[in-house]
C-alpha cells in the first residue's frame, strides 16, 4: 500500500466501559439477553448501574479498542468518535491517546453526556452489554475529518454506530473520502442485532462503499437470512474484495475472490471474558494488511491478538502486541 500517516482511522461510538462479574441469575432478574448488546435509556442504565456489582471503568467502544490494538501492535492510527466534555469524555480523550492513538473529534459542549457500555460477564466469559450511546449517536457529516480519511491507508467503520441516519451519512462521507484519495474501507457488522436493524442498508453499504468486511459467524448469517454458514461464506463473494469472518474456537475463514484461507483459532489457556475478541480479531487482520502480509497471516496475526484478549478481563490488551507477534514467529 502507498505511504500515509495512518495505518488506519476508526469511526465508531466512543464509550466508556463498566465490566462487572454476574451471575446468570442477575441476568434473568434483570431480563438481560445473554451474550448480546441491548440499547438502552437513561433511566435504565441509572438503574442497572445501581444494581451491579463493582465494576472496572475502561475507555471502550469497538472501533476505539481496534485501534488501540493497532498502536499495541506498533502501527498509527487515529479515531472519530465523540463525546461530551464531561467527566467520562475526559477518561476516553485520554485513554485513547495515552496508548498512541489520535483522536480527531472535540468534544461537545452541550447535550447527551458521554456514552457508557455496563458488561456483565458471566463464569463461562460470555459478555451482555447494556449501551447508553449518550453523545456519541449525535455523530454525523460534520464530525468526519476528510482529510485524515483520506491520509489513512484503511477507514474502518464500526457497525455499532449505525443507527442514527446522521452516522449513516457519515459512514457514506467518510467511505468516498477514503476512496476518492485510492484508500480502502472496512466495515465490522459488530452484532447480530444492528445485522437484523439494517440488513439493507448494511448490504447497500457493501456492495457501494466497502472493500472489507468483518463479521463473526452469527452475524454474516443474519446478513444473508442464511443458517448455513457455508451458505453464507458463498453468498458473500463478489459484495467486497476481502471478507474475514471469525467463528471463535473454530478461528476463522477469510475469502477473497476465489480465495479461501482457513485459520486455526490461536491457543488461550483460559478464556475469561470474550469482550473484544472481535475488536482485537479485526486490529490483528487490519495491522497485517497495512504492512504487507499476506491474507492467511492476517487472519493469524488477528487470532493471536483475540486469544490475549478474551485471557483477561476488558477489551483491550495488557501486554505489548507487537512483543507478542514478534515472538510468535508469525
Amino acid at each position: 500500500m502507498t505511504s500515509a500517516t495512518y495505518d488506519v482511522i476508526g469511526v465508531g461510538n466512543a464509550i466508556v466501559d463498566v465490566l462487572s462479574p454476574a451471575q446468570d441469575a442477575f441476568l434473568a432478574q434483570h431480563g438481560l439477553d445473554k451474550g448480546m448488546m441491548t440499547l438502552i435509556d437513561t433511566e435504565r442504565a441509572r438503574a442497572l448501574y445501581s444494581a451491579m456489582g463493582p465494576g472496572v471503568e475502561v475507555s471502550g467502544g469497538s472501533a476505539a479498542n481496534t485501534l488501540a490494538g493497532i498502536a499495541s501492535l506498533g502501527g498509527t492510527g487515529a479515531y472519530i468518535g465523540k463525546v461530551r466534555n464531561d467527566t467520562l469524555g475526559g477518561v476516553f480523550s485520554h485513554d485513547i491517546n495515552a496508548v498512541g492513538v489520535d483522536f480527531r473529534t472535540a468534544p461537545a459542549t452541550d447535550g447527551e453526556s458521554t456514552a457508557r457500555c455496563l458488561i456483565f460477564v458471566t463464569p463461562d466469559a460470555q459478555r451482555t452489554m447494556q449501551t447508553y450511546l449518550g453523545i456519541s449517536v449525535t455523530l454525523g457529516p460534520d464530525d468526519i475529518d476528510e482529510g485524515a480519511v483520506g491520509d489513512s491507508l484503511i477507514a474502518y467503520l464500526e457497525g455499532y454506530l449505525f443507527d442514527p441516519p446522521e452516522a449513516k451519512k457519515a459512514f457514506v462521507k467518510a467511505s468516498e473520502a477514503a476512496h476518492a484519495a485510492g484508500r480502502k474501507v472496512a466495515l465490522t457488522l459488530s452484532d447480530p442485532f444492528c445485522v437484523d436493524r439494517h440488513r439493507d442498508s448494511f448490504m447497500h453499504l457493501i456492495s457501494g462503499h466497502v472493500d472489507i468486511v468483518f463479521a463473526n459467524e452469527a452475524e454474516i448469517k443474519s446478513l444473508f437470512r442464511v443458517d448455513d454458514f457455508d451458505d453464507a461464506l458463498q453468498r458473500i463473494r463478489g459484495h467486497c474484495e476481502i471478507a474475514a469472518l471469525t467463528r471463535s474456537e473454530k478461528g476463522s475463514v477469510i475469502v477473497a475472490g476465489d480465495e479461501i484461507h482457513v485459520v486455526d483459532a490461536a491457543p488461550v489457556a483460559r478464556v475469561i471474558d470474550t469482550t473484544g475478541a472481535g475488536d482485537l480479531y479485526a486490529a490483528g487482520f487490519l495491522y497485517g494488511l497495512t504492512h504487507g502480509r499476506n491474507l492467511h497471516d492476517c487472519g493469524r496475526i488477528g487470532g493471536l491478538c483475540a486469544a490475549e484478549v478474551i485471557g483477561h478481563y476488558g477489551a483491550r490488551p495488557e501486554v505489548s502486541l507487537r512483543k507478542l507477534l514478534a515472538d510468535s514467529g508469525i
